[in-house]
């Protein structure tokens, strides 16, 4: 989920870069602003950090698995070439 109060201050620090002329309708603009970045950031396909670091477990835990599924297959195969042939 985005925070909605960064979106509020970066909203406010886009406003805020207005020149001086059109800063009347300074809320007006915040508004306007916050809601582009809303739509925009909406449309991306983000993920929280919290689903980020999960998921990072899991691959970290996959990889050892799979580590230790390699050394089993390495030390199976060594085993089967060290028979004579039939």
């Amino acid at each position: 989920m985005i925070d909605l109060n960064h979106l509020d201050d970066l909203a406010r620090r886009l406003s805020d870069m207005v020149p001086p002329g059109l800063r009347q309708s300074r809320e007006e603009l915040q508004a306007t602003f916050k809601t582009a970045l809303q739509a925009g950031l909406g449309k991306l396909d983000l993920v929280t950090r919290e689903e980020f670091d999960v998921q990072c477990a899991v691959l970290l835990k996959t990889r050892e698995k799979l580590e230790a599924l390699e050394k089993v297959v390495a030390e199976l195969e060594a085993r089967g070439s060290d028979r004579p042939a039939p």
